[in-house]
């Protein structure tokens, strides 16, 4: 696989950003690799991993907690 152009990195830079909104997450030393075999074994990338794990927490606390979506 080649090298992406100036143009395709620029072009996708561009969608990213109109399309994600970015999250840092801060981890203790270590961590970061631990969660990364996780994802790896549940063939997943690390993103993935921790999207669907706040996914699934949410799940649980909807019964419980009332959040306004503010998505739309």
């Amino acid at each position: 696989m080649s090298p992406l152009s100036e143009a395709q990195k620029k072009a996708t830079a561009k969608y990213n950003a109109k399309t994600y909104d970015r999250l840092e997450l801060k981890v203790p030393k270590g961590r970061k690799s631990e969660l990364q075999d996780y994802a790896q074994a549940a063939g997943e990338s690390l993103n993935q991993f921790v999207i669907k794990a706040v996914d699934e927490r949410i799940e649980r606390l909807e019964s419980t907690i009332h959040v306004e979506d503010k998505s739309e």
